[in-house]
């Protein structure tokens, strides 16, 4: 089994582009596991983590519904906002500035084969980081993400997660609200829950953060977490 996980930063990148580079890199490793199996070959397989920010951009997930996007087609274009319907899971969300988008495309047969906790593991990597900073991050029931005061009336979501998997592989994965404008969220209903608000790190704290440093402990807690032998930078794929 590979445990290495080769890190590439995108910075700022389309989301359009980007989705095209997981689809092109997951199918990659499907097709290599695919080959080893009829040839009865043991190459390993590769993994990477991707960073990055996108433009502004509200995403659907394969079971949301089109009446929790509350602008239309013009509306859009005027607030130069980009919209997608994707293969991931949940429903609707906002990816934009201030805000880090993990994407890890792992071949979970490296590591367990088990979507329930590779979604936990996931959760728990935020929660480790957010309580860095004194914030006590929580799971909410039926509904997959990392929220603040779950079960009061001010529970709010702070880090939202949808992935999508193909023979054990994984794709799409977390965006966490650092410096967020969250104004952006007043224009959907976020994952199609509309009695809970959404928050940032900023909101929470009081302060901008440094967002490569919240980064760093992104990588430090998955690391631990998925017990990674270790992250091998890259510039690109």
């Amino acid at each position: 089994m590979n445990k290495n996980v080769c890190l590439i930063d995108l910075s700022q990148k389309d989301f359009k582009d980007t989705w095209d580079l997981q689809t092109k890199t997951l199918q990659s490793i499907v097709d290599s596991k695919i080959k080893n199996r009829r040839e009865e070959l043991n190459i390993p397989t590769s993994n990477y983590f991707l960073f990055v920010e996108h433009p502004h951009v509200y995403t659907l997930g394969k079971s949301g519904d089109m009446k929790h996007l509350l602008l239309n087609e013009k509306q859009l274009k005027e607030k130069e906002i980009s919209f997608y319907k994707i293969n991931r899971g949940g429903d609707i969300t906002y990816h934009g500035p201030g805000q880090i988008v993990g994407y890890p495309i792992l071949d979970l047969e490296n590591f367990f084969t088990d979507i329930h906790k590779y979604l936990r593991l996931l959760e728990e990597v935020i929660i480790k980081v957010i309580g860095e900073y004194g914030l006590k991050g929580e799971r909410s029931n039926g509904e997959t993400g990392v929220w603040l005061d779950v079960g009061t009336p001010f529970a709010r979501k702070i880090c939202a997660m949808g992935i999508r998997t193909s023979r054990w592989v994984t794709m799409h994965g977390f965006a966490l609200n650092v410096n967020t404008n969250l104004g952006y969220f007043d224009h959907i209903i976020p994952c199609g829950i509309n009695d809970k608000s959404v928050t940032s790190m900023e909101v929470e704290l009081g302060t901008k953060l440094n967002v490569d440093e919240v980064k760093e402990k992104i990588l430090f807690h998955f690391k631990e977490l998925f017990e990674v032998n270790e992250f091998i930078k890259k510039a690109s794929l």
